[in-house]
């Protein structure tokens, strides 16, 4: 893996220079507004600089309130929103986008992201993506759970490639292929769902890998994600448990080991299949 690993404070370079802290809170599904609020904050407190978030998630405001608990500055974070389904096309994209400002009380974004590709769509929103990329109102621009014909069909008349790819990525869905394409396409891969909701603390085999290099299990998949070149986002509402996430700097995984995860690749998703998403059809 030749994207270098140095600490919580390290980056991957996007292919327009933007960097783009490796591993990052994500914010999805909270218990309430004052978890997203309180984890936002302990994340910062403790050096995450990578919030992710979505405008589906209703939680854009909390997470602003979350940024300004912290007193880290704005210019400190990496900020990533997302635009929604039923908000796909030119102009409800841009209204979109306006109405997430509004939510965060911010100018601009880091990250704005095509949330699913919505079929007979998708294009004109990334139309609206790159307007708003060239306006400087967004430092990147990317899509989430596009296959490789889904972003070989968009890039066909998009004028700026896709910056970020954010997947559902763990070890029972690698999809190397898709990364490698991302990869040979200068997109950064990023990983949704890194723990498989939970069910990668059921695999004996990563029990037998969280005894081998003293981790523990989420350490271990999280440490694999960023040796693959994935960028990571775990959620997690404790403070005990947001510090562990970032404690996976003081060890390799060795080359076969790595090899040996890749290989437990069973084609499972969590989540929804991009191709048959309820949401990826103008209903």
């Amino acid at each position: 893996m030749s994207k270098k690993i140095t600490d919580l404070t390290g980056t991957f370079k996007l292919h327009n220079g933007v960097e783009m802290p490796y591993l990052g809170l994500g914010t999805y599904m909270p218990k309430d507004r004052y978890e997203v609020t309180n984890s936002v904050r302990l994340a910062l407190e403790n050096g995450y600089r990578h919030i992710d978030t979505a405008g589906i998630y209703r939680n854009e405001n909390d997470v602003r309130m979350g940024i300004e608990a912290s007193n880290v500055p704005r210019k400190d974070i990496f900020l990533t929103t997302k635009v929604w389904n039923s908000d796909h096309g030119y102009d409800k994209t841009i209204n979109a986008f306006e109405r997430s400002l509004g939510n965060l009380q911010m100018d601009y974004v880091d990250l704005y992201l095509v949330h699913w590709p919505v079929v007979g769509l998708y294009k004109d929103t990334w139309r609206a993506l790159e307007d708003l990329y060239k306006q400087g109102r967004v430092r990147a621009i990317g899509v989430c759970n596009f296959l490789k014909h889904q972003l070989e069909d968009l890039m066909e008349d998009a004028e700026v490639v896709p910056m970020v790819n954010q997947m559902e990525f763990h070890p029972y869905l690698v999809q190397q292929e898709l990364i490698n394409f991302c990869n040979q396409n200068n997109i950064q891969y990023q990983a949704w769902s890194p723990l498989m909701q939970g069910k990668v603390f059921e695999l004996p085999e990563f029990q037998k890998l969280s005894e081998k290099y003293n981790k523990s299990i989420a350490q271990v998949i999280l440490r694999y994600d960023l040796q693959k070149g994935v960028i990571t986002i775990p959620k997690s509402c404790k403070e005990e448990r947001i510090i562990a996430n970032a404690d996976i700097f003081d060890f390799e995984i060795s080359e076969s080991d790595m090899n040996f995860i890749d290989a437990m690749d069973r084609n499972f998703r969590t989540g929804p299949n991009p191709d048959n998403f309820e949401w990826s059809v103008v209903l």
